[in-house]
């Protein structure tokens, strides 16, 4: 059929040669620095990528001016596909990452009134309506009943195959080239459902849903070949490709099967010789990709494999067809969802400088990538890359670079995603195109639908037809329209943005290609240099554009803070990138000018330096906004800020005397001083402007202010730094300075008088401020100083010269303090104390100093002066004295450091003891330094015993200063000697004090070191009694060394109760101890009832309480060891003398205290209940005289009280006797039951020998089942040991249960019982005589039971109690309390029945 065009108008001729759509381009050789793309991203060649030249970009005004054509109604035009500027006016806005609403026009409209929501990317593709070839297409539908599309391909035609059997040509200007095939022919094969053309376009392959094949030649229109036996009949053709040789293609059917065809021309004759390479009945292919390499690439050793991807259901296959066919790798899918789209696509990728082909494929939403390399052997290796994992399933996957992929997901959305860091760089909706989907194809409806579910379920979602690459463009076939997709360059991707008005984004998205940082980058070719140059021509465009447009959308009126705040948003970005591209003189040239307009940005402007200054990015300033950015910071009082900002900037170009004058008005002293140095070179006078302010006010004596204080910091600091070499406040001063700087603060420093001084200034005036300001800072900087200095004769002249000014100054005035003069000396000393000294000081200057420091007639500043010749001395001073002289005057001065640094040195450490008893201040340090003399080593034998014996002599006043510290120190190194001290210390209190300290364990000391005899122990208790003698008792519960009989005399003789009654009970006289008590409780009791006076009543009633409970204690603790006769002797007194008082009911005052006195009397029933049998109670109370005459009323409730106890008692005891007994009917049932139980043996033969149970050796050969099941011979169970004649009885253990357990006999059944539960346990103990059976058997009971029995509990119960009764405190071998039943982690009380018995 010729060509003709339906009712659209034809495209314009081309403005190049049409390259974009992919006539391959000869491409040059890979260079090295190319290779390395999927490293750096760098070097994007434009042809690679078939990018079109554009020669003249449009200017950054001719895109902002462009009108919106968003609403433009649909013109049917023929745009040819390589004009940008005409493509993109017909282009969808492709919405970015953050905003994927479908591409509606109203949606479009209302976008642009809605903040901008970037991606850092901005938009990345650009996707076009091909107006010409859709309308053509929609034309035949409707002239020529061609049918709705179905499939499409794309090379440097376009062809498109429809639903009639018609095949479309399109050339690059979306002209109708040819219509290949008939109506007639598509109603006999079906409609096309796959197309390939070759490599050089020349053949064009036609696949038909009823599974016929047509190869066209496209030059002039011929049908070649018309091919239907290829494959089996009757199954539609899914795909089919041409290879990189021309005579071979590859065809996939719906059967699953896979075919070579080779085409061949004999004689004359086209044939096509058919070759199955994949069976359906394998597993059925449903996607095939070849490998297809570009020309520049042809001859890479890969090609000559010429290999194949092949999809199927389960896996995937990658095969040679060349030389011969082979399997290079199989690789399954793993877990997948079975409607997922299993995709494959190949491409050439540059990895580690060689350039290889990558096969990525993907079913559901997890894309593998597989590197294929063929090694020097000819051997192919494939190597796994990272994977790309998705949030969604994809449909289709294409490489549009070979860092660039765009997949497509099962909702339609499109998805730009860099391959190296899978980052998604754009989201776009297609709904719109209306894809095409190849269902039916997969079905083969057009044969019957003769395939398997599964085909037909992946079919749902196949598109694999509709979409096809070439070059950097994928083509999108549409029910009545074809779209292009492609990467937008990167002046595009910036101009979209501008046109959004979206400065700020734009240019950070050309920065980001200027930092070779960019994305998916198009159009930047050329070494770096030259690509930086040409982005930062385009950034400064856009910065001028952005300068005027800040001023431009200023707010005109309203407050000055909303003015200020859109200025702070927009200035900085401006200051950031002039900066960044460093552009200094845009920056302070033109854009300041513009900004200059507004009072307001001008201000922003100047306080957006500030952080680049601070930070020293900003150097070159130009005079005008130095000046400009002072005077903005004072009318702003921003002082401090001004002065942090001036001690960074260059000021040689400002008036100096300007600046300096208004530092100085503004107390900016750093600023001024920079200013000073750095512009003038003046070191000097900024000094003489400090020292005019703090002098004055020094000399005459006064404090000086917080303000003036600082100055003076400053002002030493500053020396500090010049003398240093540095320059104030940051920085070094230049090399070639520093000598001279040195010597000009020298001379200031050491001028004998100020300049304009008056008449009466003393001498030195420098110097002397320095000294009053702050002495020991000041001789700091000089000795620094000094320690810098090289020993030139120069240097060494003015080091003389300052150390005579200083004595002059300091040693001729009274107006310095003694810690002023001794810093001096200090400072003197160390300097004469260095191995290269050179300085000479009149020693008698030492003498004097010493006098002055040590003179008794002031005792003002004691400690001061004590520290500062201290100081001195350890400085190296010491050199300078006569230590004969030294020491007497110390002593008179009471400087006691001082003597001790002197005895320090002549090792008289006695001396030494004494210096801490006569200092007040250092007292109490006097026992850590005899310990430490005493106990450390580095001491000569000598040295101790002399501090030994002064410590010794001295006991007396240490145990005055602090008695514990004192008793350490005795017991550590003195424990021989106590009865010593003990005999002579005279003060009894003393004494007391001394020997509880030592003694009372409570105090820390260990008395295993002391050897005491317990006489001395005895005299402790008995200063005890009489000096605190609540404390005794306490004390006796802890002391160890004394004898009961003398200690029971010396609190007897103090009367001390108590403390008898606890001795006689330690003693075993418990009847003694208990008789002591109850003579203490009744006269306690007498009192009560003689007392009268109502304010003591309360307390006397709760002493006779609190004796009555330690009685009842001290009975309660013997009663157990004690028989029936001996608790009766205690209870009974005890008993009586509680009831006694309650008898004199004439008494008045017993009535207030009748219902305590019965309650008290109540608790000693209850107590004596425990230890002394119920009837004696009662006969004992029925005997007494009182209550034997007496009416039953008055004891009523005694023995109510008993009695109820005993009924809570009996029904205790009678209830656990039912539940035992209820236990044990429950247990024996259980057991009863599984021993008449029938055993079922698992086999009918011995499980020793193998042979049948009839088959007996010997009459007494029994049969011997087991409740596991297995069955034995008598006799073979005896040849294995596993039966044993105890008591006359043969006891059998099962030999296979058993055999695994190396420790012999036991049933596995009873190594699980040691495992369970204690209790259990417990009770079928390795002594027990049990058999296997009977344990099996108890094993099964205790399951039952869940949980420990109660007969366990009461045990455990008893074994504890019978513990307590002992008074055991230590732990039985094996530790009951620790393997108990309550200790154990599952232990639960059930207070449920057992269960119910199964009958």
């Amino acid at each position: 059929m010729e060509p003709e065009s339906f009712g659209a108008e034809q495209g314009g001729p081309l403005p190049g040669p049409g390259e974009e759509l992919g006539q391959d381009v000869p491409l040059p050789k890979l260079s090295g620095a190319e290779l390395d793309l999927e490293a750096s991203g760098d070097l994007i060649d434009d042809i690679e990528f078939d990018i079109p030249q554009v020669d003249t970009p449009p200017t950054l005004e001719s895109i902002l001016n462009e009108t919106d054509d968003e609403e433009e109604s649909f013109i049917l035009e023929d745009p040819s596909l390589l004009n940008i500027d005409n493509i993109d006016a017909h282009s969808y806005d492709t919405s970015s990452l953050a905003s994927s609403d479908s591409g509606d026009r109203t949606h479009l409209k209302r976008k642009k009134k809605l903040p901008d929501t970037f991606s850092i990317h901005g938009s990345v593709i650009r996707l076009s309506l091909l107006k010409g070839i859709s309308a053509q297409i929609v034309s035949a539908a409707e002239k020529v009943d061609a049918g709705l599309p179905t499939a499409i391909a794309a090379s440097s035609l376009i062809a498109v195959g429809t639903s009639h059997g018609l095949a479309l040509i399109f050339d690059p200007n979306q002209a109708l080239r040819l219509c290949l095939g008939s109506t007639a022919v598509g109603a006999q094969y079906g409609a096309i459902s796959a197309l390939s053309i070759n490599s050089d376009c020349s053949r064009l392959l036609c696949g038909f849903a009823k599974g016929q094949i047509t190869m066209w030649d496209l030059a002039s229109g011929k049908l070649l070949r018309s091919i239907t036996d290829a494959h089996p009949p009757g199954t539609a053709i899914l795909h089919i490709k041409f290879t990189d040789d021309p005579t071979l293609a590859i065809c996939n059917d719906s059967g699953g099967s896979v075919f070579e065809l080779s085409f061949k021309r004999v004689m004359g004759v086209r044939t096509c010789e058919s070759r199955c390479l994949f069976s359906g009945s394998k597993g059925e292919v449903c996607c095939i990709e070849p490998l297809h390499a570009k020309t520049e690439l042809r001859d890479h050793p890969i090609t000559q494999y010429s290999l194949l991807a092949m999809a199927s259901l389960t896996k995937i296959l990658v095969i040679g067809l060349k030389p011969s066919l082979k399997v290079w790798m199989t690789f399954p899918y793993g877990r997948m969802d079975p409607s997922s789209v299993p995709l494959l696509a190949w491409h050439f990728v540059a990895i580690q400088n060689s350039m290889n082909p990558m096969l990525a494929f993907c079913r559901g939403d997890v894309v593998h990538f597989l590197l294929v390399k063929r090694d020097d052997s000819g051997a192919i290796h494939v190597t796994k890359q990272k994977q790309l994992h998705l949030h969604y399933d994809l449909i289709n996957f294409t490489w549009i670079n070979s860092r660039t992929i765009v997949l497509l997901d099962s909702v339609e959305k499109l998805h730009v995603i860099d391959r190296q860091t899978q980052e998604e760089l754009e989201t776009v909706e297609i709904s719109e195109v209306q894809l095409v989907y190849n269902s039916s194809h997969f079905k083969s409806l057009a044969t019957g639908g003769n395939v398997s579910q599964a085909l037909a379920l992946v079919g749902e979602k196949a598109c694999y037809q509709s979409i096809s690459s070439c070059g950097s463009q994928i083509f999108y076939l549409g029910t009545k329209s074809v779209h292009v997709m492609m990467l937008r360059n990167w002046r595009e991707r910036v101009d979209h943005l501008l046109k959004q008005d979206s400065l700020t984004e734009a240019l950070a998205l050309a920065w980001s290609f200027h930092e070779g940082k960019a994305k998916a980058v198009v159009g930047l070719s050329g070494d770096t240099n030259k690509r930086k140059a040409i982005i930062a021509d385009r950034m400064v465009e856009i910065l001028l554009h952005y300068a005027d447009r800040t001023l431009k959308k200023c707010p005109d009126q309203g407050k000055i803070q909303v003015m200020e705040q859109h200025f702070q948003d927009m200035v900085p970005v401006l200051v950031d990138y002039c900066l960044l591209l460093q552009r200094t003189d845009l920056l302070f040239g033109q854009m300041y000018d513009k900004l200059s307009e507004n009072s307001v940005a001008k201000g922003v402007f100047l306080e957006c330096l500030e952080p680049y200054i601070l930070s020293d990015k900003l150097m070159g300033m130009t005079a005008q906004v130095m000046k400009d950015l002072l005077l903005h910071y004072q009318d702003k009082n921003l002082m401090e800020d001004m002065e942090a900002c001036i001690v960074h900037m260059d000021i040689t170009s400002l008036d100096i005397q300007q600046v300096v004058l208004l530092c100085w008005e503004n107390h900016l002293y750093d600023a001024m001083i920079y200013v000073y140095n750095s512009g003038m070179n003046d070191f000097i006078s900024p000094m003489e402007k400090l020292f005019k302010v703090i002098s004055p006010p020094l000399s005459a004596g006064k404090s000086l202010t917080d303000e003036k204080v600082v100055m003076g910091n400053k002002l030493l600091v500053y020396i500090s730094c010049c003398l240093a070499g540095r320059a104030y406040p940051l920085g070094d001063i230049p090399e070639d300075l520093v000598p001279l700087v040195k010597n000009q603060v020298f001379e200031f420093l050491i001028r004998l008088h100020s300049s304009e001084a008056s008449a009466d200034e003393e001498v030195y005036p420098y110097i002397r401020t320095l000294l009053h300001f702050d002495t020991r800072e000041f001789l700091n900087v000089l000795a620094l100083t000094f320690e810098d200095f090289k020993n030139d004769k120069q240097a060494v002249e003015y080091q003389q010269r300052i150390v005579d000014i200083l004595l002059k100054v300091m040693v001729e005035n009274s107006d310095f303090t003694p810690s002023q003069v001794g810093c001096l000396f200090t400072f003197l000393a160390r300097q004469l104390a260095k191995p290269n000294n050179t300085l000479f000081v009149n020693r008698t200057l030492f003498d004097q100093v010493l006098e002055f420091l040590c003179s008794p007639d002031d005792d003002s500043r004691h400690s001061e002066r004590q520290q500062v010749l201290l100081e001195l001395l350890q400085a190296g001073g010491i050199v300078q004295f006569e230590e004969n002289r030294l020491i007497p005057m110390a002593e008179k001065a009471e400087f006691y450091q001082i003597c001790e640094f002197m005895y320090e040195r002549e090792h008289l450490y006695d001396k030494i003891v004494d210096c801490y008893l006569r200092d007040p201040v250092r007292k109490e340090e006097v026992f850590n330094y005899i310990h430490n003399i005493l106990s450390m080593p580095g001491y000569g034998t000598e040295e101790k015993q002399s501090v030994w014996q002064k410590a010794m002599k001295h006991v007396e006043e240490l145990l005055l200063l602090s008695p514990s510290k004192a008793a350490d120190l005795v017991a550590t190194h003195f424990s021989d000697q106590i009865e010593g001290i003990f005999k002579n210390l005279q003060d009894q209190f003393l004494l007391f004090q001394f020997l509880k300290c030592l003694l009372d364990p409570r105090e820390g000391i260990n008395q295993e070191m002391l050897q005491i005899s317990p006489y001395v122990t005895e005299q402790f208790i008995e200063l005890l009694c009489h000096y605190s003698p609540e404390q005794v008792l306490e004390t006796l519960q802890v002391l160890e060394f004394y004898r009961l009989e003398e200690t029971i005399q010396i609190t007897q003789k103090h009367q001390l109760h108590e403390a008898s009654s606890y001795l006689l009970e330690k003693k075993g006289d418990v009847h003694g101890a208990f008789l002591v008590m109850l003579e203490q409780l009744q006269s306690k009791l007498l009192r009560l009832t003689q007392e009268s006076e109502e304010s003591t009543e309360h307390d006397l009633l709760k002493e006779v309480e609190d004796t009555l409970m330690k009685t009842i204690a001290l009975c309660q603790r013997n009663s157990h060891s004690l028989n029936q006769q001996q608790r009766e002797a205690l209870w009974f007194p005890l008993l009586e003398a509680m009831m006694s008082p309650q008898k004199l009911s004439s008494s008045t005052v017993l009535c207030q205290y009748s219902e305590s006195l019965k309650s008290l009397t109540m608790q000693v029933l209850n107590n004596m209940a425990a230890f002394i049998a119920l009837p004696s109670i009662l006969q004992r109370i029925l005997q007494d005289p009182i209550y034997g005459r007496g009416k039953l009323g008055e004891i009523q409730g005694l023995v109510l009280g008993m009695l109820d106890t005993f009924n809570y008692e009996q029904t205790l005891l009678e209830t656990t006797t039912n539940l035992l007994n209820h236990d044990l009917h429950w247990s024996l049932c259980n057991l009863r039951a599984s021993i008449t139980k029938g055993l079922i043996p698992k086999q009918d033969y011995c499980c020793i020998c193998l042979q049948q149970y009839k088959r007996r050796q010997e009459m007494a050969d029994e049969i011997v089942v087991f409740s596991c099941g297995h069955l034995y011979h008598s006799l073979c169970l005896i040849s294995k040991e596993c039966g044993i004649e105890t008591s006359g009885q043969k006891r059998w253990t099962c030999y296979k249960c058993n055999s695994s357990n190396k420790g012999g006999k036991l049933n596995e059944n009873f190594s699980e019982l040691k495992k369970g539960n204690g209790a259990s346990a417990a009770q079928s103990s390795s002594e027990s005589l049990l058999d296997s059976q009977q344990i099996q058997a108890f094993d099964q009971l205790c399951r039952l039971y869940r949980g420990t029995s109660r007969l366990a509990l009461l045990t455990e119960l008893s074994r504890n109690r019978g513990g307590e009764k002992h008074g055991l405190l230590n732990v039985s071998q094996g530790d009951p309390a620790l393997n108990s039943v309550f200790q154990n982690e599952n232990f639960q009380l059930h207070l449920t029945p057992p269960p119910l018995m199964e009958e």
